[in-house]
């Protein structure tokens, strides 16, 4: 069975994958907006994150053509997401 992601495993994620200097987990609120004034990631940073996301928890890619990005909108969104779609393969 998977265990769940912590707020402080994937704000170590976020900064690897995107290879964000000068920033460290505790810069990151659980609740802040990845995007625009939050973090202040783009729509490259977005892709580049759920690519990797998807391909470090064995996600499988969206069915929809125009795929929601709801679940990269903070931190606690991730791990809402990644804890769904990984508890529903245990």
């Amino acid at each position: 069975m998977n265990q769940a992601v912590t707020p402080l495993e994937m704000k170590t994620f976020i900064i690897e994958t995107l290879a964000l200097e000068d920033v460290r987990p505790d810069d990151i609120g659980d609740d802040e907006p990845l995007f625009g004034e939050g973090l202040g990631l783009d729509s490259i940073d977005g892709l580049e994150l759920d690519i990797a996301l998807r391909k470090k928890f064995q996600i499988p890619p969206p069915e929809e053509k125009t795929p929601q990005r709801d679940h990269l909108a903070s931190v606690r969104a991730l791990i809402a997401f990644v804890n769904e779609k990984t508890q529903t393969r245990a």
